[in-house]
């Protein structure tokens, strides 16, 4: 294996320590397995180097030291691998720093475990990376941190569309369903993922970014190394999609390493934003950065230094003081591995003995806590603690911070939902690709082009909602359309093209072409990408959904039925009139009658002359008076109290009962022009074969089959006028009997034809509204529903419906009539039949009362039947009471001259 030049140059210096400090001080073996040849390699190894011999110059009087032996890695994971197994079975190492990438580290963290050596990694970052052991250690921040600080930059210019490109790699595909998470908790949804192979051609990565171009999305998430990073953002430039509009955001991977960049690779950056560790300004960094460079260009003589020490050369330097700290608490090295049995036997290369010091030496590591260069250098869990990060992007040649994120648990004045963690909770100014200081909006209008291509639907039928005259396009779904893009944040140029079936390349296939119709067909031009909206009265269904997206409804839903009233004064049936009240209730009403009616009588027989007579007399007396109290006032005169209160409860009832049976007739009589053929119920129009109607193109047709009716018995028609001609024909006559239509189409038809008495018959039928379509997943569906909302909030929508229809003649609920029943006149009749029944009660019991003597001398008689002694009492009962006679002919006498 080729040995560069700086690691020869390391392992001489290591070895001249070595010597030097064999006779007084404890040394531990450290091998170091980077690649020589790469960025983060040349920087690691600077980095070591100079923590190793600044470590040391400030610990002049530790008692112990370490050595490092430098194995090159390269790119393989097999050479990773070899490079291990030469030190832990060679060397006989207490630990290795390395190696770099986190397939390397995957594997050779196994060969730690198994030889009980701490594997120590400061570039493996990918969260993917989870050997199980205890003998790997990350210090360095694991990918998986950045992503709510990403996320945090989506949510902050509410993006809430975004694209992936990463590199399939475990480096690229660990951190990605993390992202996704973190994107769905700030609502931004990933609308596509570009997966770009390490070694990818030009040509590929060109026509993949032609295809991410002709996305509506412009927001684009970078996950890759900074080597095919590189090669992506020279093709973006190459493919105009650095330009204004556009917003790219990288991950911490290619920022740490931004200034190694070459230079055409930064100008194809320009307004990149991305994110990396927060690393705390201090004067130690600041003269180290001094003295690192110089060391770079000792050990790497033809390379230029970068500008800066980036994140892994800092966390390589943390490392080593790290190691060196434990090793110090440690103390004592064991002279040897302890030789595994199992390798006595074994012909297997990759089993190793155990070493006594690994152990000590890892748990002296793992509770290591100090201020490094990085920051605050704590592990938990073996993992280097996350910290804050910058947010910056590519301004020139420099790297501009404009915001710090931190966790929101790292911020206690901050912790509902709606914090995106910035420090100050606003970022600077961004100049973004094109040298544009708009924030993109994050997705385009139209990808077809520049204007937002918007179909409306050419023959409507009802000019009031849609109304397609040559280069003038009006109506109410129109001016909605027109007044809420005007409430958007932003603006947004479109264009009205009418649409007609002929114009169709494809139209959906039904059963029938009068179902098919310009609706579902207009809906379909949309997905198919010919259209970038549709406005017209396009209810939301479920069919169409599946295909296309709705905002939130623009106008009510909902189907009913309109039917003309005829004229015709023929009553349903000769027996007409006892329909307004249930038989229960005319039987009790009939019985109520007629025992007020023998009340009367038997309170008002004994005092009042008008109440005397034959017994034939007495009969029609008794049905008379309460029935004549439907009519008028009565001519008898009424002379006792309790008779007068049983009248007036009596009338009171009478008013109540007959108030409502003059309705109820009333109510019939309009339900009956209804329901002479029982047109008010759908299955008895379905049974009776009659004819309905619906729109041309609704998908009301498939509606009113789905209610069961034939499809031979359903006509469609376009014009207001249309449904007026067939519904004044009747079903018998080539018309409807019906017509079918949403809410608002009935509105405006019954507002036209106020005076042909068409009402709307029956419940009206729930269905959702109507709404613009836009294709799937375009991101101005939310801002539009929003904007729908927000004014529907404010009245406006309501307020413009109001100016494009007017107030209708009414509607007719059919169950407004209903056939009275006994139990509306439970309370009535239970209070009448009390009160008179109280009346005759305390009346006979004063009557008993007070002819007591007689009663008792009629029933003190045993010779007598009781037939006869009941005789005797009603005959006593017939007579007139001697004090009502006595003041009669006083008045009498005293009338006279």
């Amino acid at each position: 294996m080729k040995i560069h030049f700086s690691i020869l140059f390391l392992s001489v210096l290591s070895l001249f320590l070595s010597f030097c400090n064999s006779q007084r001080n404890t040394t531990f073996q450290v091998g170091v397995v980077l690649d020589a040849n790469s960025t983060n390699g040349r920087i690691g190894m600077t980095s070591l180097s100079l923590a190793l011999s600044d470590f040391y110059s400030s610990h002049a009087n530790y008692s112990t030291r370490i050595v490092l032996h430098p194995r090159d890695s390269g790119p393989q994971v097999t050479f990773a691998a070899a490079s291990a197994l030469n030190l832990l079975k060679d060397v006989q190492v207490d630990a290795i720093i390395g190696p770099q990438t986190s397939a390397q580290a995957n594997f050779v963290a196994g060969l730690g475990d198994a030889a009980k050596v701490p594997i120590i990694s400061f570039t493996a970052t990918s969260p993917s990376l989870r050997p199980q052991t205890p003998y790997f250690v990350r210090t360095a921040i694991n990918d998986s941190a950045q992503v709510e600080a990403v996320a945090a930059i989506v949510k902050y210019f509410r993006w809430h569309r975004v694209v992936f490109i990463y590199e399939d790699t475990d480096y690229g595909n660990g951190i990605i369903p993390l992202l996704s998470i973190a994107f769905q908790q700030v609502n931004a949804r990933v609308s596509y993922r570009s997966v770009i192979p390490a070694s990818a051609t030009g040509d590929f990565i060109l026509q993949e970014l032609h295809n991410m171009k002709k996305m509506q999305t412009r927001v684009f998430v970078v996950h890759t190394t900074a080597l095919l990073a590189s090669r992506i953002f020279l093709k973006a430039k190459e493919a105009e999609m650095m330009s204004e509009g556009y917003a790219w955001i990288v991950t911490s991977g290619l920022m740490n390493l931004f200034y190694s960049l070459e230079p055409s690779v930064v100008d194809s950056m320009q307004g990149v934003v991305g994110v990396k560790p927060h690393i705390p300004g201090s004067r130690k960094l600041k003269s180290t950065t001094v003295s690192w460079k110089k060391k770079f260009v000792e050990i790497n003589p033809m390379i230029p230094p970068p500008r800066e020490i980036n994140i892994y050369g800092l966390w390589a330097y943390d490392t080593l003081s790290a190691l060196a700290m434990a090793a110090e608490k440690t103390g004592f090295r064991e002279p040897s591995y302890l030789q595994n049995t199992n390798a006595l036997n074994s012909t297997d290369i990759f089993i190793t003995g155990t070493s006594q010091t690994g152990p000590n030496l890892l748990a002296a590591t793992l509770d290591t806590n100090f201020t490094g260069l990085s920051g605050n250098f704590r592990l938990i869990n073996g993992k280097l603690e996350p910290s804050s990060f910058e947010i910056l992007y590519v301004n020139g040649t420099e790297l501009t911070q404009v915001g710090l994120w931190k966790p929101i648990l790292q911020i206690p004045s901050q912790m509902n939902a709606n914090i995106t963690g910035f420090a100050g909770k606003k970022l600077k100014n961004i100049t973004w690709p094109g040298e544009s200081r708009n924030v993109p909006k994050g997705w385009e209008v139209s990808a077809s082009g520049k204007k937002l291509r918007v179909g409306v639907p050419a023959n409507i039928g009802f000019p009031q909602f849609v109304n397609v005259e040559k280069d003038n396009i009006t109506g109410l779904y129109v001016d909605l359309f027109k007044y809420v893009m005007a409430a958007l944040p932003y603006t947004v140029e479109y264009e009205f093209i009418p649409f007609e079936i002929s114009n169709a390349s494809t139209a959906v296939q039904t059963s029938n072409a009068s179902s098919a119709g310009s609706y579902d067909d207009l809906s379909y031009q949309v997905f198919n990408g010919n259209f970038d909206a549709a406005v017209g009265d396009i209810t939301i269904t479920s069919a169409r959904s599946e295909y296309v997206d709705f905002t939130f409804p623009i106008a009510q839903g909902g189907i009913t039925r309109t039917q003309k009233i005829p004229h015709d004064d023929e009553n349903k049936g000769k027996y007409f009139f006892v329909q307004p009240l249930k038989r229960e209730l005319w039987l009790t009403a009939i019985a109520m009658f007629i025992f007020t009616g023998v009340a009367m009588w038997i309170l008002e027989h004994r005092f009042n002359r008008d109440f005397r007579g034959p017994p034939s007399e007495h009969a029609g007396l008794i049905f008379y008076i309460p029935f004549m109290t439907l009519a008028f006032a009565n001519r008898e005169r009424i002379v006792s109290n309790l008779a007068r209160l049983v009248l007036v409860v009596w009338v009171f009832v009478v008013l109540i009962l007959s108030s409502t049976y003059t309705a109820s007739l009333s109510a019939i009589f309009t339900i009956n022009k209804l329901d002479q053929n029982g047109d008010s119920d759908v299955s008895r129009l379905i049974r009776n074969g009659d004819y309905v109607g619906c729109r041309e193109g609704s998908f009301i047709y498939e509606f009113v089959k789905r209610l069961g009716f034939d499809e031979s018995k359903i006509r469609t028609y376009k014009l207001p006028q249309d449904f007026h001609i067939a519904l004044a024909k009747g079903s018998e006559n080539g018309g409807i009997k019906a017509m079918f239509s949403r809410t608002p189409y009935t509105d405006v038809f019954l507002s036209m034809y106020c005076n042909k008495t068409y009402m709307k018959v029956g419940s009206t039928y729930f269905t959702e509204g109507s709404a613009f379509v836009f294709p799937k997943g375009s991101p101005l569906v939310a801002d539009v529903s929003r904007a729908i909302i927000k004014q529907t909030d404010n009245h406006n929508i309501s307020k413009t419906n109001e100016k494009g229809i007017e107030k209708t003649c009414g509607e007719y609920d059919p169950d407004f009539w209903q056939t009275v029943e006994l139990k509306s006149f439970k309370v009535l009749f239970g209070i009448t039949a009390g009160i008179t029944g109280t009346c005759l009660v305390a009346f006979l019991f004063s009557y008993f009362y007070k002819n007591r003597d007689v009663v008792r001398r009629i029933f003190s008689n045993s010779e007598t039947t009781t037939w006869s002694k009941l005789n005797a009492i009603s005959m006593h009962f017939d007579r007139r009471d001697p004090k009502s006679f006595r003041f009669c002919i006083t008045f009498v006498s005293i009338l006279k001259p």
